[in-house]
């Protein structure tokens, strides 16, 4: 019972932490919604693109209204007008525009603007904001669907590792090291090699860039290496020492883990690009 227990506050933990994941950084979709004669119409609005092709930016249909709206958008840290288009029903029957195609790690920043029976709205509402979306070159799902596996596996494990050290030191060490592992392939091994994929470098963490993903991915794998080294391989009789160790390696892999993803990601410098120099060549790092 108490395993079961222990397997269920872990899953729980981690489902937690996937929620959060999904629900901040950014480039998830931005939801919201939109009301029409008494109902609400819920909209996604792109984040990320895939450099393949342009982002398809969707509003819900609504009919039965004089419905309009307005896609506004410029090249992301420029002083570029503003280029409008305006949203139009597509053969598929959604209502789209659309944003250019860019390089890898290129970014737009957008609004809309429109009205529905007269009653003019914008999104984001606040005047002052946009919304952001990032480029990225295709990722091969080879690659991306174990690097994702591995990283919740190892965010699984290392949670169980802390639970043990609470209360049942005897599974401890294990579970370490099924963390460590997994951290080691998900985020030490697959994880470049997604980066070199979308944006063409395996790494742009410490100390090569100030990547917010790779620098906290580098910190999860170094705590638990550290854990492990700390505690060793074989039981000892007093186990406080240790057990604090691997508490604390869970309290900051689960820190370090909740900070948003991609924060801090690559970014295009379009000054760069502006003076001939190749997009390749001109991407950076640390920035929003």
């Amino acid at each position: 019972m108490k395993q079961f227990l222990l397997w269920t506050l872990a899953v729980i933990l981690m489902a937690a932490s996937v929620i959060y994941q999904r629900s901040t950084g950014p480039t998830y979709p931005k939801k919201g919604k939109l009301e029409a004669n008494g109902k609400e119409y819920k909209y996604k609005l792109l984040r990320s693109q895939e450099t393949t092709d342009s982002a398809r930016i969707e509003l819900p249909v609504i009919d039965g209204v004089t419905y309009e709206a307005n896609l506004h958008y410029k090249r992301y840290g420029t002083m570029d007008a503003l280029t409008t288009t305006r949203f139009k029903i597509a053969k598929e029957g959604k209502f789209t525009a659309h944003l250019p195609k860019q390089p890898a790690a290129g970014k737009m920043e957008y609004f809309i603007t429109g009205s529905i029976n007269g009653k003019v709205f914008q999104i984001p509402d606040n005047e002052t904001e946009s919304i952001v979306l990032r480029y990225k070159d295709p990722v091969p799902g080879g690659v991306l669907i174990p690097h994702i596996f591995f990283m919740f596996f190892a965010v699984l494990f290392g949670l169980r590792a802390g639970l043990s050290a609470l209360a049942d030191v005897n599974t401890m060490r294990r579970w370490v090291m099924v963390a460590l592992i997994g951290m080691t392939i998900g985020g030490m091994i697959l994880g470049p090699m997604v980066q070199k994929h979308a944006f063409g470098e395996y790494w742009t963490g410490f100390p090569y860039g100030g990547d917010f993903t790779d620098n906290k991915t580098l910190i999860m794998w170094l705590v638990w290496v550290i854990a492990l080294a700390a505690i060793g391989l074989k039981p000892k009789k007093n186990e406080m020492l240790n057990r604090a160790v691997v508490i604390i390696a869970t309290v900051v892999m689960t820190a370090v883990y909740l900070i948003p993803h991609s924060m801090g990601g690559s970014s295009l410098d379009y000054s760069k690009v502006d003076q001939g120099i190749h997009p390749s060549e001109a991407i950076q790092t640390g920035k929003e």
